[in-house]
């Protein structure tokens, strides 16, 4: 998965760095809390003002977990059609269970989700991936990893370098959805600044971080943040200002790829690298979220949610 052509010195010295940073070993502890024995994939998570955790899982719910460590709760499930009997135990994606249903909301009581946008101008979605809310206006940004692949065929987008993703706008004000960014190699993740000047949305299959600006002088325009030899996904923004990039990178002693945690300021610059290779191997994890002195982990090929703790 090498993507330099040529290697000059300033360009050598970032790539010994990061493997430098890389083999910092991780001390924390880590722990993981379990899903129902018949749920699996807590791809990204959330948590709400009284600490509870939520996890949306392959087989189209959303559980809760009321605090750390309890057992969790099936809270909301995104499909009218949605049955116990079909989608129980299931490790594929289909419509039928809830997934995917494009842009929809579950309110503070749960139950079947509201379906908000399944297309945007003229387009509609074909593989939603992640979202961000801008906490003073509530304008969502979520991405779309393919305009042709679904997520039951992302394996081929990225086979075949796939280029149709897309970076997108929910206004609740106006119910609109409208395109920032196209021509995205998968895109994943995204996440809004704290003051809502920019976004920021991962290129998985590009391995690199745009910033797209939202104002001041150079608003409605997107430049590359990051460019590296990862695969980033989900991005979350810290209390801090700066931002968890979740990643898999290629470990050149194996030729294989591994979990990477990554600390990213607003401005590119790499604050820690750090290889969850000893808890993960070579499963892919999809988010890095920090949250009271903890960093909780998601991955779609696991049974639990991973924590670090202090990390």
């Amino acid at each position: 998965m090498a993507f330099i052509s040529f290697i000059s010195r300033n360009v050598l010295l970032s790539i010994l760095i990061q493997v430098f940073f890389l083999a910092t070993p991780n001390l924390s502890a880590f722990i993981g809390i379990p899903l129902p024995p018949e749920a699996r994939g807590p791809e990204s998570l959330a948590f709400d003002s009284t600490g509870a955790l939520y996890t949306g899982v392959i087989d189209g719910r959303i559980l809760k977990f009321p605090a750390f460590q309890q057992p969790p709760l099936s809270f909301a499930f995104t499909s009218r059609n949605r049955s116990v009997a079909a989608c129980a135990g299931i490790t594929s994606p289909t419509p039928a269970c809830g997934r995917p249903l494009g842009l929809l909301s579950a309110g503070p009581n749960g139950a079947l989700a509201t379906q908000i946008a399944t297309s945007a101008d003229g387009q509609n979605f074909v593989f939603c991936n992640a979202l961000d809310v801008d906490q003073r206006s509530g304008t969502v940004y979520f991405t779309e990893f393919s305009t042709v692949y679904d997520i039951r065929n992302g394996p081929q987008a990225i086979v075949n370098n796939d280029s149709t993703g897309r970076l997108l706008k929910y206004d609740p004000k106006t119910n609109t959805v409208t395109t920032l960014l196209r021509n995205l190699s998968g895109a994943a993740g995204t996440a809004v600044s704290r003051d809502g000047s920019f976004v920021l949305v991962t290129e998985f299959i590009a391995n690199r971080t745009r910033k797209f600006w939202l104002n001041g002088p150079k608003a409605n325009t997107a430049e590359i943040l990051i460019t590296s030899h990862l695969r980033p996904d989900n991005i979350k923004r810290t209390i801090r200002g700066d931002f968890w990039i979740a990643a898999m990178m290629l470990k050149a002693a194996t030729q294989t790829l591994v979990a990477i945690r990554q600390l990213v300021r607003e401005s590119g610059a790499i604050l820690r690298t750090v290889s969850l290779e000893a808890e993960y191997g070579t499963t892919f994890i999809s988010e890095v979220q920090e949250y009271a002195g903890a960093l909780y982990v998601g991955s779609r090929f696991t049974t639990s949610i991973g924590v670090y703790r202090p990390f």
